[in-house]
């Protein structure tokens, strides 16, 4: 899979996270102890090692963040909330994430308690419309 179809395609202005393809990229990579820790434990919150400055030239810093923070050990809904914060941090304020699978309104709630703030989520099939509000001046 190259690194065109990895994770997040930009679209002029839409941005769309391909799920499958981070777990599938996490599943495949070395994972230090420090890796685990911030990928399991939830006490860490939102903490990325790297900031999107810091990124190696060449490479999509928002997919390099979103590999930091998807962890195949906690759950889509956690994996989903946590995509949700990166691009509130980010200033992304609209975006789409293709799921492997519709989810169920239970899992949409979910998503919203673990997210903790406002957030319009949308579900067309498999793919997950996510609408941030705009921050207040």
């Amino acid at each position: 899979m190259s690194d065109k179809e990895l994770a997040a395609a930009r679209y002029s202005d839409r941005i769309c996270f391909n799920y499958s393809d981070f777990l599938s990229a996490s599943c495949k990579k070395r994972w230090s102890f420090v890796d685990a820790i911030y990928g399991v434990l939830p006490i860490f919150g939102m903490v990325t090692r790297k900031s999107a400055s810091s990124v190696q030239p060449g490479n999509d810093p928002l997919k390099e963040l979103a590999l930091q923070i998807i962890s195949t050990q906690v759950s889509d809904e956690i994996n989903i909330a946590r995509l949700i914060t990166l691009a509130e941090q980010q200033q992304i304020r609209q975006f789409e994430i293709q799921l492997p699978y519709p989810l169920s309104d239970q899992q949409l709630t979910a998503i919203q308690h673990e997210y903790r703030k406002p957030v319009e989520l949308q579900q067309l099939d498999d793919l997950l419309q996510v609408s941030l509000p705009s921050a207040a001046h």
